[in-house]
């Protein structure tokens, strides 16, 4: 099968390597009993990134597959997953979006002691938000992540969501050597301090070059999750019209994206309806062009020669059903403001570290390159963190983030969701609710919620550098 893929080198010298993969969602789990009971090992493994007949790169995995297995479960039902550490460090797990107790979010030190090598934890929790998620370690955050260790987790509606078939795309990018080994240099100076660890291999589903086979007539649930390090994407699906349903899992007003582009920062996940109006036979790129340029084919969608499954779009409603996040009561809410500061090309000074260490260059030796508020917290979270400003259970927190640097930032709150209210003073329609929220450089974004979740949460970018540099906080609802 022939694969028509644009490579292109850019004058910072970032090779984009395309390729893609569609798979179908694994069936629903049988249940033996009232809790879900799931297991999952973290150990070394190997993955085929350069095809079937090329060199295999030696991974981190989950249940020994790259990204691990696909989490299926029920909305409102409980769930007691086991996870084992066969790795030589610690590690943890992070159920990324999920709406969960304190002692379970998988933040070593801040939440639960880190899984030994050899140890295990079992993380308890009922997911009460259906919608797309998924998993990844908090522990040495930028090394494993970028070795492998992620996974989807999906949380089923409890009706059925009428499409013809539900797919999901996790997309990973990889900075492989020139013999297909994963690149050494984690935390480098120049990724720390600028735009992260870009990769020059992209993934999806941890697979090489394939086809979205479709069928004209059909209609598609596209599940797009970002679980790169630093990269972000803006897919275009050319010749379609996706309507965004939810984002970060929450369901959202049915609407076509912002000039047909779909932006997916690292953490971020989008739900997409695809009704496969082209024609018998055809083919249709799918392009990221994000990065100025350097656009280029993630995946051609490709249709069956066939007859068309149906003659017009399927008549059913794409909107999904809400999630019963309690609204936030805006008259009476307690503000809060987050300055993102530091980087490379000015944007604000470090005014403390958090006790962390002294600085050099921003992003040397594995210092402080960045702060919120003028205070560093580097790594990947600790016991003992003070946090940034605490609530009071029940509280409405009203919450503008503001970025005074030169760089992008996904930032990711812990245990909540957020509704976001405007971005640079404009309205931001469509209800939304984001536990990952991009800012661009400059950008002033409102948001809100309710602490209803009790405990000290994370507060970070999701750009691995960026919170090991010290881009992340903690705050505490009491």
């Amino acid at each position: 099968m022939k694969h028509d893929f644009h490579y292109t080198m850019s004058r910072r010298g970032f090779l984009v390597v395309a390729a893609g993969a569609a798979v179908s969602a694994s069936l629903r789990p049988t249940r033996a009993s009232a809790v879900d009971e799931r297991q999952i090992k973290v150990g070394p493994g190997q993955a085929l990134f350069n095809g079937a007949n090329g060199a295999s790169t030696a991974v981190w995995t989950y249940n020994g597959t790259v990204p691990g297995p696909a989490l299926r479960l029920r909305q409102g039902e409980p769930v007691r997953i086991t996870v084992e550490n066969g790795l030589d460090e610690d590690t943890t797990v992070h159920w990324h979006g999920i709406r969960l107790p304190n002692a379970m979010d998988g933040v070593p030190g801040l939440t639960q002691p880190p899984i030994k090598p050899g140890g295990s934890f079992t993380y308890e929790f009922t997911p009460p938000d259906a919608g797309t998620f998924w998993y990844h370690p908090h522990a040495d955050s930028l090394v494993q992540l970028g070795r492998g260790l992620a996974g989807p987790l999906i949380v089923e509606e409890r009706e059925p969501v009428v499409v013809d078939r539900d797919l999901l795309w996790l997309l990973q990018d990889w900075r492989l050597t020139a013999d297909g080994q994963i690149a050494g240099g984690f935390g480098g100076m120049m990724d720390a301090s600028m735009s992260g660890r870009v990769g020059n291999v992209v993934t999806i589903n941890g697979e090489v070059p394939a086809d979205l086979g479709v069928r004209a007539g059909e209609r598609v649930r596209l599940r797009l999750a970002n679980a790169s390090l630093a990269r972000m994407m803006a897919l275009r699906f050319e010749a379609h019209r996706p309507v965004v349903v939810a984002v970060d899992g929450q369901p959202c007003d049915p609407h076509e994206p912002e000039n047909g582009r779909i932006v997916l920062a690292p953490a971020m996940r989008v739900d997409i309806v695809l009704d496969m109006q082209g024609d018998p036979g055809s083919r249709h790129a799918v392009i990221d062009d994000f990065y100025d340029g350097l656009a280029y084919t993630l995946a051609n969608v490709a249709y069956d020669k066939g007859p068309p499954l149906r003659a017009h779009p399927l008549d059913a409603p794409v909107g999904l059903p809400r999630n019963p996040l309690p609204a936030p009561d805006l008259a009476r809410a307690v503000r809060q403001e987050i300055v993102l500061q530091g980087g490379m090309m000015g944007g604000g000074k470090l005014k403390g570290l958090g006790g962390m260490m002294g600085m050099g260059m921003p992003g040397m030796n594995g210092g402080a390159a960045w702060a919120i508020n003028g205070m560093s917290m580097t790594g990947d979270g600790h016991a003992g963190m003070a946090p940034q400003f605490a609530l009071e259970r029940g509280a409405t927190c009203h919450l503008t983030m503001r970025n005074e640097t030169a760089w992008w930032h996904p930032m990711h709150v812990h245990g909540f969701s957020l509704s976001v209210l405007s971005r640079n003073g404009a309205p931001v329609p469509h209800r939304q609710w984001q536990d990952t929220v991009l800012l661009a450089p400059r950008d002033v974004i409102e948001c809100a919620f309710v602490a209803d979740n009790p405990g000290d949460w994370m507060l970070h970018c999701h750009v691995a550098d960026h919170q090991m540099a010290g881009l992340m906080t903690v705050f505490r609802v009491k």
